[in-house]
């Protein structure tokens, strides 16, 4: 009986897809394939056989939903981010925005306070002082959009 791969803890996975949706600002993927390639030849995955390192578990879904989605995440962070325009926005905190959005908005196994919470982690861990309340904010105002039905996706 061969060995199953082990399951990256949530909190791991979210770091994994955030490092690398950070990356994907500098150097962006145009394809679902390019994506793939890019994922499966990451850090992360460097060490790990080809069969393991193949794109799938909650770092992937992650990554992908976000890749997938970014233009109805960017329209939200726009709904709620006064006086800033999405392009303004730095790029850890944007990555950070557009992961938790995705969680708030696509996976119904995760509670927006943990999308807030998790984004709030990664941020005191990647980002500067700033980062931390600006992403709080927002995050929280599009949660309570989200639970009185006001939040509007346009994509």
């Amino acid at each position: 009986m061969a060995n199953k791969p082990k399951k990256t803890p949530r909190k791991l996975a979210r770091s994994q897809a955030f490092q690398f949706l950070y990356g994907l600002n500098f150097s962006p993927a145009m394809t679902i394939e390019s994506l793939q390639e890019a994922y499966m030849i990451s850090p992360d995955n460097a060490d790990k056989p080809d069969a393991q390192c193949q794109p799938e578990g909650f770092t992937w879904e992650l990554i992908e939903g976000v890749w997938s989605n970014y233009r109805a995440l960017d329209e939200v962070v726009a709904q709620f981010s006064r006086h800033w325009k999405v392009e303004r926005i730095g790029k850890i905190e944007i990555t950070l925005l557009r992961l938790a959005i995705f969680e708030m908005l696509y996976r119904e196994d995760i509670p927006p306070k943990v999308a807030i919470n998790e984004a709030i982690e990664l941020a005191k861990q990647f980002g500067d002082d700033r980062s931390r309340p600006f992403v709080n904010g927002l995050l929280d105002a599009a949660a309570k959009a989200l639970d009185d039905g006001t939040l509007e996706l346009k994509y």
